[in-house]
C-alpha cells in the first residue's frame, strides 16, 4: 500500500448518479488526498433531450443526448475533484419495462460476466482500497442500477485480495421521511423524481411496484459527514443541466440541500480491516 495512494472507486449507472449518491464522499476524499475513480456504466441516452423532450418523442436524439451528458459528467467530475473517469458506455436501458431494456447494447441486456470482466480490468489497474456501488435492488429498482450492482460484485470475485472494503449506498428510514416531506414541500412526487411518470413513448406508464427503499437506521453501518462539501455536491448536480427537470434537489438551493443531503450513508458488505461499526469513515482501518 505504501507504493500507491489510497483509492476510492465508485461504480454508478448513469451520468448524474455520481453526484446524487456519492458526491459528498467523492469531494471529501479527493480533498483529503485520496485518489478517486468514477466508473459510469451507461451513456445516459434515455435522459431528457433539449427542452425536456423525452425518449420516444419527436426531437429526442439518443446519440446527441449521450454526447451532451458525457460533457456534463466530465464537468461534474471537475467540480468533485474526481481523478479518473472511466466510461463503460453501455446503452442506457431506461426504466424497468421500457423497450430500451432489450435494445441491442443495453446495459440491462449485457451478460453480467461480460460487464464484470471489463470492470475487473479497472479493479486490477486501480487496485481500489474501497469500492462503492448500489445494493441488489439498485436502491429503487432501476435496471441499470441493479446491473451495476451485479457486475461490481462479480468483478470483485474476479480480482480477489485487492479491495479491502466494499459498500452499498443506502438511506436510513429517518432520512427518507425527511426526503419525502421535502418532496411534498417542493411539489414533487416519487413517480416524477424516479422518472416513472411517463413512458418512453411520452404516454402514461404503469410504474412497477418499487422495492423497499433504504434501511432502518440501526442497519446503516457507515455515516459519513459531508456537510462541508454540500456546495460542491450541489454544483455537481447542477452541472447535469440537461436533466434539471428531473433533479428535484436543485429546487431547494444549496443551504437546504446541504441540510438534507449533508450525510452520506452506506452498508458495509465486505471488510478486511476489522474497523468497528458503526463507522464515520469509509477508510476507517486503512489509515
Amino acid at each position: 500500500m505504501a507504493d500507491r495512494p489510497l483509492t476510492l472507486m465508485a461504480v454508478h449507472a448513469h451520468p448524474d448518479d455520481e453526484a446524487t449518491g456519492t458526491g459528498g464522499v467523492l469531494a471529501r476524499y479527493a480533498a483529503e488526498g485520496i485518489r478517486t475513480v468514477l466508473v459510469t456504466c451507461t451513456d445516459g441516452a434515455c435522459g431528457d433531450g433539449p427542452g425536456g423532450v423525452k425518449p420516444g418523442e419527436d426531437g429526442h436524439d439518443p446519440a446527441a443526448v449521450a454526447a451532451l451528458r458525457r460533457t456534463e459528467l466530465e464537468a461534474s467530475c471537475r467540480v468533485l475533484g474526481v481523478d479518473h473517469l472511466e466510461l463503460l458506455e453501455y446503452g442506457d436501458s431506461g426504466m424497468m419495462g421500457w423497450a430500451a431494456n432489450d435494445a441491442p447494447g443495453s446495459f440491462w441486456g449485457t451478460p453480467v460476466a461480460e460487464g464484470a470482466a471489463r470492470l475487473a480490468e479497472l479493479l486490477h489497474r486501480y487496485r481500489p482500497d474501497v469500492v462503492v456501488t448500489y445494493d441488489e435492488n439498485g436502491f429503487y429498482g432501476h435496471p441499470d442500477h441493479i446491473q451495476a450492482h451485479r457486475i461490481t460484485m462479480a468483478a470483485l470475485e474476479l480480482v480477489p485480495d485487492v479491495t479491502s472494503k466494499v459498500y452499498w449506498t443506502t438511506a436510513p428510514h429517518s432520512a427518507m421521511k425527511r426526503f419525502f416531506a421535502a418532496m411534498q414541500e417542493f411539489g414533487t412526487d416519487w413517480d416524477e423524481q424516479a422518472g416513472e411518470a411517463a413512458g418512453p413513448d411520452g404516454g402514461a406508464a404503469e410504474a412497477p411496484e418499487l422495492p423497499p427503499i433504504g434501511l432502518p437506521d440501526e442497519e446503516v453501518t457507515t455515516w459519513v459527514d459531508t456537510h462541508a462539501f454540500g456546495g460542491q455536491k450541489f454544483d455537481a448536480l447542477a452541472a447535469h443541466a440537461s436533466q434539471g427537470e428531473n433533479i428535484f434537489f436543485l429546487r431547494m438551493g444549496k443551504e437546504r440541500f446541504t441540510e438534507l443531503m449533508g450525510t452520506e450513508t452506506f452498508v458495509r458488505v465486505r471488510d478486511t480491516t476489522g474497523a468497528a461499526l458503526p463507522e464515520q469513515d469509509l477508510f476507517a482501518g486503512l489509515r
